[in-house]
């Protein structure tokens, strides 16, 4: 009987495993892994192939930035509309073999590019080399693009599908997808960056695009079985243009035929219908102008979203400089940290994202999800009074006699003086260019001489790691707060928008760090980056008041749901 049980319970843990393995939801997980992973060690290498083709110049690195940026918050609507208007497996096998593609393409370009510089140096008086870096950047854009569209269709729609009506369900699937997201995110660069260190950028291009091209075919399948095992996503709501229709066919009583039923199953319709049909028809005008009208129509939706004061807190959130970013990095080397200390440094923030997203998921269960985004962003906030103490500490760069702008000044001048000296350009290098080199000189010298206290950069770097567990909290909230609150024909084109509004303030910070960049202004940057994350909590406890009322601080797991007292005119979309 004991040797019956035990072979029965073993025989059950076995099933359970493979039914868990062969599921829509883990087929989901490994594709976001593979994915991803690929995803990250693109972004990562492309950067660092960008600096090395330009001799270690950060111009095309900036420029790819820029057009990455711009396009999204440009056409992050449009996408969105796209996918709102097709076949979830179409958008999704879509937007994955374009991006995979491109990446391959833009690999293949960068290794010849690398293997033949010097002969496209000499071609047409190196005309044929810039179009090579146009086209490298050009089709980057489009992978990213492409990106763009599987993140909103993947993590913003199918799973709301896979999950179900069961809200625990999706709050468990976010936090594992933010899982996987920072564990790649660490991995993915630290695996890519040892094959370029002992092998070659060439080497590099190579592994890349032959990672994409057998990651492409395994994503393909598994997105076809998590498609097979979900009957659900099968069923898409009814379109824009469909919904359009039906209102045009609820005319007035007195224009309405008594059996119109009847005439549209024999294939008749009414005079004013076959009107409205005719007035319907797209002219060479309208397809121009739908762009546009997309554009126009995308942003207003998602401005009469009723989580729309929650979606600007998380966009108000990418205006900082506190994240582990190349700004963040570049000031630590300023201040005497080694790569080692900051690779240690950044596995500590994938921990601390990490416990961010198990918070998430107890707090939830414990307060409900408004009130889960309300402590994470006071959790955030109060880990970011470190960041601020440390603007002040001993070691902290910050002069405010110093002029933010004073290195852009200097440089201007500079270049303008050796663009006026054509005559004798030595003369400038010898006689202006000493006097800023010894300045430079003294201050190495002076720095590695008298060593610089090191709790101010401490400070700064604990408040920014602890900071990331109220962070990726609050980001998981208002993610799933999307998730919830917005219709299914509108889940693309409102996700769209978001996208392009993180995009425009992480923009913009780019922007500030641009006007002062140097060290001793980068304190003033820390205390505009709080001010902002602060703006944003702010918004976001607006929306819980407005949501919650009275209960905002009555904690419990039963919320009210989230409601419109101004209901969105989803017409105009």
């Amino acid at each position: 009987m004991t040797k019956a049980r035990d072979q029965s319970r073993q025989e059950g843990c076995c099933g359970s495993l493979t039914n868990y393995l062969t599921s829509a939801k883990f087929l989901l997980y490994l594709g976001h892994s593979l994915s991803t992973w690929g995803d990250r060690m693109w972004h990562f290498a492309v950067s660092v192939f960008l600096v090395e083709l330009y001799g270690n110049s950060l111009l095309l690195t900036a420029v790819y930035g820029l057009v990455v940026a711009g396009s999204v918050l440009v056409l992050g609507a449009i996408i969105g509309d796209w996918v709102d208007k097709n076949a979830r497996l179409k958008v999704a096998q879509t937007s994955l073999v374009v991006q995979n593609v491109s990446v391959i393409l833009c690999g293949i370009i960068l290794m010849m590019v690398f293997l033949h510089k010097n002969e496209l140096l000499t071609m047409y008086h190196g005309w044929v080399l810039t179009v090579c870096y146009i086209l490298i950047i050009t089709i980057a854009n489009i992978a990213n693009l492409a990106s763009t569209a599987t993140a909103i269709t993947i993590q913003r729609d199918w799973i709301v599908v896979v999950a179900g009506e069961n809200r625990s369900r999706l709050a468990d699937m976010n936090a594992t997808i933010r899982r996987i997201d920072q564990l790649t995110n660490i991995l993915a660069p630290m695996a890519v960056g040892q094959i370029m260190t002992f092998g070659s950028p060439v080497i590099g291009c190579g592994f890349i695009s032959g990672w994409n091209l057998v990651s492409m075919c395994v994503e393909y399948f598994l997105l076809w079985k998590v498609y097979q095992k979900t009957p659900a996503l099968a069923v898409k709501a009814a379109l824009k243009v469909e919904e359009a229709e039906l209102k045009q066919l609820n005319l007035p009583k007195d224009t309405e035929p008594k059996s119109l039923e009847g005439t549209h199953l024999m294939g008749e319709k009414d005079s004013n219908i076959r009107e409205l049909e005719r007035e319907q028809e797209p002219t060479c005008a309208s397809q121009i102008t739908e762009p546009f009208r997309t554009f126009r129509d995308g942003w207003v939706s998602y401005y009469n979203q009723p989580v729309f004061l929650a979606g600007m807190g998380l966009a108000f959130l990418y205006m900082t400089v506190l994240g582990f970013d190349c700004i963040t990095t570049g000031y630590a080397y300023t201040q005497g940290l080694s790569g080692s200390v900051l690779s240690f440094l950044m596995g500590a923030s994938a921990v601390t994202g990490i416990t961010g997203t198990v918070a998430f998921t107890w707090l939830r269960q414990k307060c409900g999800l408004v009130r889960t985004g309300l402590f994470s962003g006071l959790a955030q906030l109060s880990c970011l009074i470190l960041c601020v103490i440390s603007v002040f500490m001993p070691g902290s760069p910050l002069d405010l006699s110093v002029s933010p702008f004073e290195d852009i000044r200097s440089r201007f001048l500079q270049v303008k003086t050796v663009s006026l000296t054509t005559k004798a350009p030595e003369t400038v290098f010898t006689s202006e260019m000493p006097m800023s080199n010894m300045s430079n000189i003294n201050t190495v010298q002076e720095m590695s001489t008298k060593s610089t206290p090191i709790i101010s950069v401490s400070l700064l770097f604990a408040g920014v790691i602890a900071a990331r567990i109220g962070l990726w909290s609050f980001d998981l909230t208002v993610t799933q707060l999307l998730q919830e609150n917005v219709i299914e024909s509108e889940r693309g084109i409102i996700n769209g928008v978001q996208n392009s509004m993180n995009y425009l303030l992480d923009l913009l910070h780019f922007i500030m760090v641009i006007l002062a960049p140097n060290p001793e202004a980068f304190g003033l940057l820390v205390l505009i980056s709080v001010s902002f994350v602060a703006m944003g909590h702010l918004m976001y406890f607006r929306f819980a008041q407005k949501t919650l009322g009275n209960q905002l601080f009555v904690c419990g797991p039963d919320e009210k749901e989230v409601t419109d007292e101004n209901q969105p005119n989803t017409s105009v979309v």
